[in-house]
């Protein structure tokens, strides 16, 4: 008998419904009909509650099989979040952008590096900084959180909106002639990229 199959019978057992069984083990009810249907194994941490609530061992519960496959789906979900910090971080960075003397600035014949406050490109093209920064951090910060939250539907969200924001801001930053910040830029969202090449993908639902 597989494990969905076991976690079924201990269910109906205890005449449990899947949102009852998902309050008593802390997890949502979603997580149960994905183990209950074969598509997914718990954590580490999640079998232990299982294994305590209806006081059965983890290896009755799980061939050698199928805890190594769990074992192997929680690092890979460790390491998803591991990447997914990595690119809400870069994004945060982006904060850098307003704070520090990326921007030419000509001063009695010089040029001279000023931070997003003290500018003097045109309002149009500074009310665009502001919009694009603005909503990096925002993305950003919203990342770690769902990230926090395991929200997994929610980061790859928020991953695409990160990407298409990153390569609007590479590029208006190069069309507006801003150097420093355009080749900074382009190094996060090289890192994102890294990011996200490096991330073990995830399993078809």
């Amino acid at each position: 008998m597989e494990f969905n199959e076991k976690l079924q019978e201990l269910r109906k057992q205890r005449g449990l419904t899947q949102d009852e069984l998902a309050k008593e083990l802390y997890v949502s009810r979603t997580a149960i009909s994905k183990w209950e249907s074969g598509r997914g194994y718990p954590s580490i941490d999640s079998l232990k509650e299982i294994s305590r609530y209806f006081s059965v061992s983890i290896d009755s519960l799980l061939s050698s099989e199928e805890l190594i496959t769990a074992a192997r789906d929680e690092n890979d979900s460790n390491m998803r979040s591991i990447y997914r910090l990595l690119s809400g971080i870069a994004d945060v960075m982006s904060i850098m952008f307003i704070l520090l003397p990326l921007y030419p600035c000509e001063k009695n014949g010089h040029i001279t590096s000023v931070t997003l406050w003290h500018c003097t490109h045109q309002k149009p093209i500074l009310l665009v900084y502001w919009i694009l920064f603005i909503l990096l951090v925002s993305s950003g910060s919203a990342g770690i959180i769902l990230n926090r939250l395991k929200a997994e539907k929610g980061q790859r969200i928020l991953t695409a909106i990160s990407f298409v924001l990153s390569m609007a801001a590479v590029l208006y930053l190069i069309m507006t002639r801003v150097p420093y910040a355009a080749v900074t830029e382009f190094f996060l969202l090289a890192l994102k990229a890294v990011s996200l090449y490096k991330m073990p993908r995830e399993k078809n639902q």
